[in-house]
């Protein structure tokens, strides 16, 4: 069984309009939020061993900040595709992902993260993960897949989480 793990980056900060948006950083509730479910993802045993980042500067600091919460430091893979991509982008990406790859995260932007993980949520999905998902996919929440097989047939999977931080207090 594979894991797939969809985080958007946290929050991002506004205060300067001069920045080009590949370039702007974390607000401070964005800094808490990464760190807290950098916690979660601790505490539920999900460590992914291969990690595909957008390399704009809010996802690379929201994994900075997941990661230093980890247990283990998996490989991460600063993908320029990731940062202006479509959903058949990403999933191009993560069906190309090392077979022995057992968990498989994916740091990026909205609305594609949220499209791609409404596309890929099986029927066989979670009810409760499904709702939230249709609800709202904030700043760093996190989708979670399981499926069988490699990750080159990627089309479906099960989605059985959709967390936001505010859903962990």
């Amino acid at each position: 069984m594979k894991q797939l793990l969809l985080l958007r980056h946290a929050k991002s900060s506004w205060d300067d309009p001069g920045l080009a948006d590949f370039d702007r950083p974390l607000a401070e509730r964005g800094v808490k939020a990464a760190r807290l479910m950098g916690r979660e993802l601790a505490a539920r045993d999900w460590l992914p061993d291969l990690v595909l980042v957008s390399p704009a500067l809010r996802t690379h600091d929201t994994w900075r900040l997941v990661a230093a919460e980890l247990p283990v430091h998996p490989r991460v893979a600063f993908a320029e595709t990731l940062y202006d991509a479509s959903p058949e982008d990403i999933l191009s990406q993560i069906r190309k992902a090392d077979l022995s790859s057992n968990c498989l995260a994916v740091v990026g932007h909205n609305p594609v993260l949220e499209e791609l993980a409404k596309r890929l949520a099986e029927p066989a999905s979670e009810a409760k993960a499904r709702k939230r998902l249709e609800e709202k996919f904030p700043t760093a929440a996190v989708a979670r897949f399981v499926l069988e097989g490699d990750w080159s047939g990627l089309s479906s999977a099960r989605l059985t989480h959709c967390l936001r931080p505010k859903d962990l207090g």
